[in-house]
C-alpha cells in the first residue's frame, strides 16, 4: 500500500509542476475544471445520485465552469480576480459561520437540490483558487498546497505515534488533539524554511500557515463527516493507494480559497497604510 501511495504521488507531482509553470492561464483553468468535475462526480457519488442525476450534474458544472473560463478571456484578469474574492468571501462565512455549527449538530445532508448546491459551494471556490493562484503567482500555489499536505503527514505522524486525545470522535475517531498539534508544529518549521530560504521576511507568514493548517482540518474533518454518513470509507478508488480526488484535496478545499482573501486582505491593509 504504501509503495502504491508513493508512485500514485510522485506521477501526480511529476504531472502537476510542469503544468502549473508551463501551461497559458486558460488551458490551465480548463485543465483544473477537468479535475474539478472528477472531484464533482464522487461528491454525486457520495451523496447517493443516480447515474442521470450525476450525469445532468456534471453536465451542468461543465457548463458553468466554461462560461467562467469565457468570462475570464474576455475580461481583464484583475476583475476576475476581484469577482473571485466575493465568491471566496462567502466561502469565509460557510467555513467560518455555518461548518462549527454543522459540525455541532451534525446535520443529516438531505434533499437533490442542497446536495448539488453543496457540492459546487466547495468545489467551484477551490477550483477559482486554483486559477485566481496561479495568475498572481504558480508559486503561491505550490506554498499553499505544501502547506496543507506538510500538516497532513505530520498530523498522521503525531497521531500514530502520540495521539491520546481524540479530536472528533463522534466524526473522525482516528484523529487526535496531538495530530492537529504536530500538524502546527510541522507547519511552523515550513514557515521557517520559508522565512529564510525564500527571503519571505514577515513573520505574519507563520499566523498564515497556522490559520490555513486549521482550515485543512476542517475541510478534513467536513469530508470525514459526508463519508460517515453515506457509510464510506474512501470518496472514490481513482487514486491507487489515495483513495479518490476528495480524499486527497478535502484539506485545500476550504484553505486555498480563503488563503487567497486573507492575502488580498493583508495586502490591502497594508499599502493602505492600516
Amino acid at each position: 500500500m504504501l509503495k502504491t501511495r508513493i508512485i500514485t504521488a510522485i506521477i501526480l507531482i511529476a504531472a502537476f509542476i510542469p503544468a502549473l509553470f508551463k501551461l497559458p492561464d486558460d488551458y490551465w483553468a480548463l485543465v483544473m475544471l477537468m479535475v474539478t468535475l472528477l472531484a464533482l462526480r464522487e461528491w454525486a457519488q457520495m451523496v447517493a445520485f443516480s447515474s442521470r442525476q450525476n450525469y445532468v450534474y456534471l453536465l451542468i458544472s461543465l457548463a458553468i465552469g466554461l462560461y467562467v473560463i469565457g468570462r475570464m478571456l474576455n475580461n481583464n484578469l484583475h476583475h476576475f480576480f476581484y469577482q473571485s474574492l466575493i465568491i471566496f468571501a462567502v466561502v469565509t462565512c460557510f467555513w467560518v459561520l455555518v461548518v462549527p455549527i454543522w459540525f455541532a449538530k451534525q446535520f443529516k445532508l438531505r434533499g437533490l437540490i442542497l446536495k448539488a448546491l453543496l457540492g459546487w459551494l466547495l468545489m467551484l471556490p477551490l477550483w477559482l483558487a486554483l486559477v485566481c493562484a496561479k495568475i498572481v503567482d504558480p508559486k503561491l500555489v505550490l506554498v499553499l498546497l505544501a502547506t496543507i499536505w506538510i500538516a497532513d503527514s505530520a498530523a498522521y505522524f503525531a497521531g500514530k505515534n502520540f495521539g491520546k486525545h481524540k479530536l472528533a470522535p463522534s466524526i473522525s475517531p482516528g484523529k487526535t488533539w496531538e495530530g492537529v498539534a504536530g500538524a502546527l508544529i510541522g507547519v511552523t518549521a515550513f514557515g521557517v524554511v520559508l522565512y529564510f530560504s525564500l527571503g519571505i521576511n514577515n513573520l505574519t507568514i507563520f499566523p498564515g500557515l497556522w490559520i490555513v493548517t486549521l482550515l485543512g482540518v476542517a475541510g478534513d474533518l467536513f469530508e470525514s463527516m459526508m463519508k460517515r454518513q453515506m457509510n464510506l470509507k474512501d470518496s472514490g478508488s481513482l487514486l491507487p493507494g489515495h483513495g479518490g480526488i476528495l480524499d486527497r484535496i478535502d484539506g485545500v478545499i476550504p484553505s486555498l480559497p480563503i488563503a487567497i482573501l486573507m492575502i488580498y486582505a493583508y495586502n490591502y491593509f497594508v499599502s493602505a497604510g492600516l
